[in-house]
């Protein structure tokens, strides 16, 4: 069998940023996935649950809110690595081209105060695995070491 194009990446030499994972063509359109890398793998400790679990509500809210972008959003959610998040988004884009919406999504993540939306019994299959102030403190973390002053050595895989 085959290995998926994401396991041919060189994980040791992957560091946070924001990459083109994968373009896939669904008749007419194009599907861009991207990999938005938060922790190095298997060289920094990974996300917990609680705190991957709120970006993915904060992140989700935000991005299908976004005026621009959320009639082209598909799916935002985690990696099972907990080492990042797969944002797809509908058209051809390059990571460059969406680092304004992610660092604005990470402003939003990092500055967001009070009721989680969609952390309650009735919209969410585990709402108690919140932590909003890891989720906080990730966001910013995420935007002063990678986002702020992105180059082209972390939007682009390593060879």
């Amino acid at each position: 069998m085959e290995k998926i194009a994401s396991f041919t990446i060189d994980h040791i030499k992957l560091k946070p940023g924001v990459y083109v994972s994968r373009k896939d063509h669904v008749g007419d359109s194009i599907i861009t996935t991207f990999d938005l890398r938060m922790t190095s793998p298997n060289d920094e400790p990974v996300m917990n649950t609680a705190e991957v679990h709120t970006i993915e509500h904060l992140g989700a809210t935000f991005l299908r809110n976004h005026e621009q972008w959320k009639d082209k959003t598909v799916y935002f959610g985690p990696m099972g690595c907990r080492t990042g998040f797969y944002l797809l988004l509908a058209g051809d884009y390059t990571s460059r081209d969406i680092v304004p919406l992610v660092t604005e999504m990470y402003e939003f993540i990092r500055d967001f105060k009070g009721e989680v939306p969609g952390a309650s019994p009735k919209d969410c299959g585990n709402y108690l695995d919140m932590n909003l102030s890891m989720a906080n403190y990730l966001g910013k973390k995420y935007l002063d070491e990678v986002l702020y002053g992105i180059d082209d050595s972390r939007l682009v895989y390593p060879e």
